[in-house]
């Protein structure tokens, strides 16, 4: 990502902070290069298991050139997917869970490399680009069935 994709995604992420320089300055000086951000603004998050999240993103990829931003945490264990706000609310599925409204993410800074437990597998442009649900959905029971089969 060229460093004014990098300053357009920074700006998207801190936009939802109640402190959007205070956020930045966590990004400077926190050794882990994390800050925490609300989620349910601009954004939920649905957090799969990494054994259906890495396969889902595979799938996702195919279906489109860029979903929208895409987390993976704590030794690949979940994977997260920024889809439209709202999102959380409504989803029905088991085994998934959600960040929406009233939660906080842990979220590394889009332009450097991770040096935490969360990292980009897919880093926001700065476009406010989220994955669209149905699709995601489509690619997780082709992911869960490449999976059983």
């Amino acid at each position: 990502m060229t460093g004014t994709g990098v300053k357009a995604a920074v700006e998207w992420l801190v936009s939802v902070a109640p402190d959007p320089g205070a956020c930045r300055w966590m990004w400077e000086r926190d050794p882990r290069g994390v800050a925490l951000l609300p989620a349910g603004r601009r954004w939920d998050v649905l957090i799969l298991p990494g054994e259906l999240g890495h396969p889902t993103l595979d799938v996702l990829t195919r279906l489109i050139d860029r979903p929208g931003p895409v987390l993976a945490g704590f030794g690949d264990t979940r994977t997260g997917f920024f889809v439209e706000p709202g999102t959380v609310a409504r989803w029905v599925g088991t085994g998934v869970r959600g960040a929406g409204r009233g939660t906080w993410i842990v979220v590394p800074h889009p332009g450097r490399p991770a040096r935490g437990g969360v990292r980009w597998l897919v880093p926001p442009d700065g476009s406010g680009t989220l994955t669209d649900v149905a699709l995601l959905e489509l690619a997780m029971h082709e992911a869960a069935a490449g999976r059983a089969g």
